[in-house]
């Protein structure tokens, strides 16, 4: 069974891990007000989002930031979403092969599971995260500001039609989070390339749902 169908629905009352164990949002400041968040249960099947299909690959290597998390001797997860509080901590997300614990600094081990933050580099083939580089711990990561797409910008969508939206784009697939803020539906997935944007504008109308990557080019 892959990620992209173990992915579940948290909770909106779930209480995620700090900042230091999440990735930092793509398009700059959080989501005011959130929607959909990644899931912290392996178990629970998702809803198919609109549109959906499979994810593209990236064209050379990539970076993200996000837990790595291994369960016993199941292949390690790279969870680019929120983390669900708990002790061992839960999250989903693309299996990363070349993974080495050895090389991975401040990880820590609790009932079976390992895990850490970083940022990690590597490639993208549209289903799996391959390591290629030495990972950062994200407590250690100089972190480069990205550009806010949404600054100056203030979307015409009304509200009810926004969380129409964004209850049809569900969750599941390649999605990580979703959200509403300034007027836009925001959407976090795994990687894009332009074809999910360009899917959401062929739906939905241009400047009404803003896609953005969590995996970028390194």
């Amino acid at each position: 069974m892959t990620w992209l169908t173990r992915v579940g629905i948290v909770a909106l009352t779930a209480v995620l891990l700090t900042a230091c164990a999440t990735p930092g949002n793509p398009g700059g400041e959080p989501d005011a007000t959130p929607g959909v968040l990644p899931a912290a249960s392996p178990t629970q099947p998702p809803e198919a989002p609109a549109g959906g299909s499979s994810a593209p690959a990236a064209d050379g290597v990539v970076i993200g930031q996000g837990t790595v998390l291994q369960v016993g001797k199941a292949a390690p997860q790279f969870c680019l979403g929120g983390i669900a509080e708990s002790y061992p901590p839960q999250c989903t997300g693309p299996e990363i092969a070349d993974w080495d614990w050895a090389q991975a600094q401040q990880s820590e081990t609790a009932s079976d599971v390992t895990w850490g933050a970083y940022a990690v580099t590597g490639t993208w083939n549209g289903t799996e995260f391959t390591r290629t580089g030495v990972p950062i711990p994200l407590a250690l990561y100089d972190t480069v500001p990205l550009e806010d797409p949404l600054a100056g910008r203030q979307g015409s969508t009304g509200r009810q039609d926004l969380d129409r939206i964004l209850q049809q784009i569900g969750v599941g697939e390649h999605l990580v989070a979703s959200g509403v803020r300034r007027g836009f539906v925001t959407v976090t997935v795994v990687y894009d390339d332009g074809s999910f944007q360009a899917r959401m504008d062929a739906e939905y109308g241009p400047d009404v749902v803003v896609v953005l990557s969590a995996l970028r080019s390194a």
